[in-house]
């Protein structure tokens, strides 16, 4: 076995991230299943979050962040049905990165599903963050005809634009960063709005009013934003889905409209089952959100970027091979 498979991700400190020794991985247990770890995937969000300590997150250092994987099941146990050596498999558990595993594998791994043939394995190492942009969309009463406003176009945000359009929403996608707004119209959002624009805001309220508004900015000021400008349908929702630090709205917003705010988090094994349909049928596509694919030996570059210039990345796969 390559060494690479017997080493984690770590976060020793703030805004440092490390490697450290899993040693060889034992052998399985009735039950339980060894998967290798061929691809993983990072975003600015989770993974961010973890090496600043944004608004908290993370629970101190060391720390360990990350949740998706595509691993290959190398070995089963006594009683475990549900997988084949040889399977390929999302697994989707907090763990951090990692790899190798021992999962329990009755009756299946947790947050984990095979991947059919047809797929590209390592653009699946980004489907949990598509899962938790399809989990908001689905608990923001998303369905077809609605009006709907992504605002921030990071991979949480334009995997919700191309839930949104799958569901048949009419999608305005907004942001201020270029590879964005380009990745928003490749994958079919129904108008993209650069809000560097002089008539941004003119654009927005034109298609307006909304009965979603998807949150993937995290902006101070969109709440005000949203209230000031009418942007808000009656009986709409706001999907504040970027992680937030203390957070102050109108009351006059959700009041007069009777409108809601909702709040979602991670995902679900039937998010998982219904993004591999999207992405068997061409209603959501992986690689324009992805920046750069490296060896995981990169890491410690990637991390650092992260850290200091986190625009430059998008959806980063790193590749334990």
């Amino acid at each position: 076995m390559s060494a690479v498979r017997n080493v984690g991700l770590e976060f020793p400190a703030q805004g440092q991230m490390g490697f450290y020794d899993l040693g060889p991985p034992p052998e399985v247990g009735p039950g339980q299943a060894l998967l290798l770890t061929l691809y993983s995937g990072i975003t600015n969000g989770t993974e961010r979050h973890g090496l600043m300590a944004d608004h908290g997150f993370g629970g101190g250092y060391p720390g360990r962040h990350g949740y998706q994987h595509v691993c290959r099941v190398a070995a089963v146990g006594e009683g475990v049905d549900a997988l084949n050596v040889g399977d390929l498999l999302f697994l989707g558990i907090y763990v951090g990165h990692r790899g190798w595993h021992v999962v329990n594998a009755i009756p299946q791994p947790p947050l984990s599903t095979v991947l059919p043939e047809g797929v590209e394995p390592g653009a699946c190492a980004l489907l949990g963050v598509a899962g938790v942009a399809l989990r908001a969309i689905r608990r923001s009463r998303m369905s077809a005809g609605r009006n709907v406003w992504v605002c921030g176009l990071g991979p949480i945000g334009l995997f919700g634009a191309q839930c949104a359009r799958a569901i048949g929403a009419r999608v305005t996608a907004s942001d201020m960063v270029d590879a964005r707004l380009r990745a928003a119209r490749e994958t079919g959002a129904h108008r993209v709005v650069d809000m560097r624009g002089d008539e941004a805001w003119q654009r927005l309220m034109r298609g307006g009013p909304y009965d979603v508004i998807f949150d993937g900015s995290g902006h101070e000021r969109l709440f005000f934003d949203v209230f000031e400008r009418g942007l808000l349908a009656h009986g709409g929702v706001i999907a504040a889905i970027a992680v937030r630090g203390e957070t102050t709205f109108p009351w006059s917003m959700l009041h007069g409209t009777e409108a809601s705010i909702e709040v979602s988090c991670h995902f679900a094994v039937d998010e998982l089952a219904c993004l591999l349909h999207f992405l068997q049928t061409g209603l959501v596509h992986i690689d324009p959100i992805i920046s750069h694919r490296v060896p995981v030996t990169e890491a410690p570059a990637i991390y650092a970027t992260m850290r200091d210039d986190p625009r430059a990345l998008y959806g980063v796969i790193f590749d334990w091979s």
